[in-house]
């Protein structure tokens, strides 16, 4: 039947980042693991970044995960606030994708229709279907249950590479054009 591929979701943002990892392997999901990165809000915005990134980074080193998942960031009325999610979302791909993890994003409607049916509901709708799919699942934050949420999507909806390792192979890839930019 294959091996179990390891995915993290990420629910990015400024003052808490959630993430959620799940095993799949076939039709089955089991929970792992899911916490909630904390920035300091009184700190400067470069600082919460660089707590968010590193807080991440942890993570992705502890779990190895195979894939990871961030959902898509939606415009609201307060553009400096949407610009800082912006911000955070971008911390949210970037740690994994230099980590050499193939990264999905996923809009907000389409992790819902996944975990419980319809494009619309409510964050406890999500909460009760994730802890329906995966009873043994345990989240410190809404935003933790979010990135379970997430991850379930991906799961569902994800491309399956004949060989995940492949997709890890890619790491340094950023830490090459890095290089290449400093000569």
């Amino acid at each position: 039947m294959g091996e179990a591929i390891r995915i993290i979701g990420i629910d990015p943002g400024l003052r808490r980042t959630g993430w959620g990892i799940v095993e799949s392997l076939g039709n089955s999901l089991r929970f792992v693991a899911s916490g909630t990165v904390r920035s300091d809000d009184k700190a400067a915005l470069a600082v919460r970044l660089c707590q968010l990134h590193d807080g991440l980074a942890e993570i992705l080193h502890a779990a190895m995960p195979h894939e990871a998942a961030v959902e898509q960031t939606f415009v609201n009325k307060d553009a400096a606030a949407t610009l800082k999610l912006g911000q955070a979302r971008g911390i949210a791909m970037l740690v994994p994708a230099r980590a050499g993890l193939v990264v999905a994003e996923y809009a907000p409607n389409a992790v819902k229709k996944a975990v419980i049916g319809v494009g619309h509901g409510d964050k406890k709708q999500i909460h009760m279907m994730v802890k329906v799919l995966m009873p043994k699942a345990t989240f410190d934050s809404d935003d933790a249950a979010d990135a379970l949420a997430i991850a379930i999507c991906h799961a569902h909806h994800r491309q399956r590479p004949a060989n995940h390792q492949a997709a890890r192979g890619r790491t340094g890839q950023c830490i090459g054009i890095f290089k290449t930019a400093q000569n």
